[in-house]
C-alpha cells in the first residue's frame, strides 16, 4: 500500500522526471501536448505515471513473455514498497505513487490487461472488451484522477469512462496493426454477425464492408463513454479542466478521423493533422473554463470498472498543495528544453546565417 500521510517524500526526483517527459516527447504526443495544460502539481506525477505505463507497454509488445510480465509485475511491487529499481522511469514511478497515494489496485490492473494481451485473449462481447479497457484505460483515468485530488465517486466514474472511451477509440484505430501481430479486438459476437470468421480474417487481414461495420460499432460504443464521461470534467479542479479536455478531444478526434477515412483502419492508420490537433486543443482549453450547466450526481461507472472507482475512492488523502510550488520549477524546465530542441531541428536553409566572425 502507498505510504500514510506523513511519511510521504514531498521532494521530487527531478532528474528522473526529465528522462520521463523526454521519453514521453517521443512515444505519447496526444498525452504530452494535453499534459502542457495540467497545473504543475499534477503534471509531474503524471508525467512518471505515463512514463512507467509507456515503458511497460513497450516491454510487453517487444518481449511478448510470460517472463517480461512476471519482470514487470516484480518492477512495479519493487516501486510500489518504496524500493524501486535502480532507474529513472522506477524512481519517479516510485515516487509518484508514494506523494499522492494511488491505489496499488490500480496499476495493477494495467498489468493484468497487459496480461490479457499476453495470454492471447479475445473478447466475447462488448462488456469483455470494456472489461478490457478499464485494466488498460480506465485505471490510468482513475490513477489521474487521484492525482488531482478526486476523491468523488461521481468524478471517478466519469475518468474511468473517459480511459474506456479513449481504449475504444485505440481498437478502432489500429485494428489492422493489431491484426498483423495476431490480435483482434473486435467482439468476436459481432463478428460472428456479420459472417467473419476470426481467425481466417487474421490470416489474411484486409478492409472489408464488413470489418468496417465492425469498427464504427466500436467507435459508437467509444462515443458513448464519452458523453458518460463528459460530466466529470466539470467537477475536476478548475485548473486541471483544459489539460482532461483538450486529452477528450484529441481522441475522439482520432475516431473522427477513422469514419473519415471510411472506417479504413485496416491499410491506414488515423493520425490528426498538427493544424487540426492546434485548433481542437484552442477549442477544449476555452470550454473547459466557462461555468458548466448543473452536472449530475448520478452518474455510475460501466460495472466492468466499478471495482476501480472503489478502489480510488479509499485513496490517502491527497499530497499537500505546497508541493506545486517544489515542481513548477521543473515543468519550466521541461518547456526550456523543448524550445531548445525545436529551435536545434530548425533546417539549415532556414537558420540564421553565420555571422563572418563565425565563418572566419
Amino acid at each position: 500500500m502507498p505510504a500514510p500521510p506523513e511519511s510521504r517524500p514531498v521532494t521530487p526526483p527531478l532528474a528522473e522526471l526529465e528522462v520521463c517527459a523526454a521519453l514521453l516527447r517521443q512515444g505519447s504526443r496526444t498525452f504530452h501536448a494535453a499534459s502542457k495544460l495540467l497545473p504543475a502539481r499534477v503534471r509531474a506525477p503524471a508525467i512518471a505515471l505515463y512514463a512507467f505505463c509507456r515503458q511497460a507497454d513497450d516491454a510487453v509488445d517487444v518481449a511478448g513473455s510470460a517472463e517480461a510480465l512476471a519482470a514487470l509485475h516484480g518492477r512495479f511491487e519493487r516501486a510500489a514498497a518504496g524500493a524501486p529499481d535502480d532507474g529513472p522511469v522506477d524512481i519517479a514511478f516510485a515516487w509518484a505513487l508514494a506523494t499522492y497515494g494511488v491505489p496499488v489496485e490500480l496499476p495493477r490492473a494495467l498489468l493484468d490487461g497487459f496480461g490479457w494481451d499476453l495470454e492471447g485473449r479475445r473478447c466475447s462481447t462488448l462488456s469483455d472488451l470494456r472489461a478490457y479497457a478499464a485494466r488498460v484505460a480506465g485505471s490510468v483515468g482513475a490513477m489521474m484522477a487521484v492525482l488531482m485530488g478526486t476523491r468523488d465517486p461521481v468524478t471517478l466514474a466519469c475518468a474511468c469512462e473517459l480511459g474506456i472511451a479513449m481504449q475504444l477509440t485505440n481498437v478502432a484505430r489500429d485494428v489492422g496493426e493489431d491484426a498483423r501481430m495476431g490480435r483482434c479486438y473486435l467482439p468476436l459476437a459481432w463478428m460472428r454477425e456479420e459472417g467473419v470468421d476470426a481467425d481466417a480474417w487474421l490470416a489474411a487481414p484486409v478492409p472489408t464492408p464488413a470489418i468496417a461495420r465492425l469498427t464504427g460499432r466500436v467507435l459508437d460504443a467509444a462515443d458513448r463513454h464519452y458523453a458518460a464521461a463528459a460530466p466529470g470534467i466539470a467537477r475536476l479542479p478548475l485548473d486541471c479542466r483544459a489539460g482532461i479536455s483538450v486529452a477528450a478531444r484529441l481522441y475522439a478526434e482520432i475516431g473522427e478521423e477513422v469514419r473519415r477515412a471510411g472506417l479504413d483502419s485496416v491499410t491506414r492508420r488515423a493520425v490528426v493533422s498538427p493544424s487540426r490537433k492546434a485548433a481542437l486543443v484552442s477549442l477544449a482549453a476555452f470550454g473547459s473554463v466557462r461555468t458548466p450547466a448543473a452536472v449530475p450526481d448520478d452518474v455510475t461507472p460501466s460495472p466492468e470498472a466499478a471495482y476501480l472507482v472503489s478502489a480510488a475512492r479509499h485513496a490517502p488523502p491527497p499530497a499537500p498543495r505546497g508541493l506545486e510550488a517544489r515542481v513548477s520549477w521543473l515543468v519550466d524546465l521541461f518547456e526550456r528544453l523543448e524550445r531548445r530542441e525545436s529551435s536545434e531541428a530548425v533546417p539549415a536553409s532556414r537558420a540564421a546565417p553565420a555571422s563572418p566572425a563565425a565563418q572566419a
